[in-house]
């Protein structure tokens, strides 16, 4: 490719803005290891009582009733009540397909095929589920989930390509790309004079894939 002129725009392919925005709400909640532990155990276990809950989770019953009322707040959990008990299950199933994804992604990681069974269910490691916590709050963010988004469907990008294809300003898109390779989301090459970004595999490229395969199924209603 010639370094004098401008690579031809690829074709988009993001989501509709208000269904990515409802996305990253989602994520910004269960970025978060006791969380993102707490919906795992109720993705596994089904509808629980926070005693079950807290214990499953090896935490204390009012931090756990407490991570529970933001995420009844976020719409990711919902409540019933029986007699004097009150009992949570998971709100929708866009958070639980996260964990799909999650046990796909450490089965690839650690060669244990039966995370790659379909409908498959087991409790992850700890260190893996902080892990992913700790990683997904470092992009969920609006426009990096932009950025990345566009990468995973676009393949190979130069920060023009990106800009046109998320309408995202030049200046935040190069801001954000740096941030996303500091953290190892994004790596890049040099062309001639144009700099080229693609998206890395972890759990950031798998949580873009997993929400797209969502929407994909339920459209509008996600």
């Amino acid at each position: 490719m010639s370094d004098q002129v401008l690579p031809e725009v690829k074709i988009s392919c993001l989501l509709p803005e208000k269904v990515m925005e409802r996305a990253v709400h989602g994520l910004t909640y269960i970025a978060h290891p006791l969380r993102l532990r707490i919906l795992e155990f109720l993705d596994v276990n089904g509808m629980s009582s926070v005693c079950a809950i807290a214990r499953g989770v090896n935490a204390e019953q009012m931090i756990v009733s407490q991570s529970l009322r933001k995420m009844r707040e976020a719409n990711l959990v919902r409540t019933h009540r029986r007699g004097i008990f009150i009992y949570y299950e998971i709100c929708e199933e866009y958070p639980a397909s996260i964990f799909v994804c999650l046990r796909k992604l450490f089965g690839h990681m650690t060669d244990q095929l039966k995370f790659l069974r379909a409908n498959y269910k087991e409790i992850l490691p700890n260190d893996y589920t902080t892990m992913a916590a700790n990683r997904i709050k470092l992009f969920a963010n609006y426009d990096k989930m932009r950025i990345l988004e566009y990468l995973t469907y676009n393949g190979e990008s130069c920060v023009s390509e990106i800009v046109e294809g998320t309408k995202i300003p030049q200046i935040k898109v190069s801001q954000y790309l740096k941030k996303l390779s500091d953290d190892d989301f994004v790596k890049s090459h040099r062309e001639g004079r144009f700099v080229y970004y693609d998206i890395t595999a972890g759990v950031h490229k798998t949580t873009i894939g997993c929400i797209h395969k969502r929407y994909d199924k339920v459209g509008s209603n996600f």
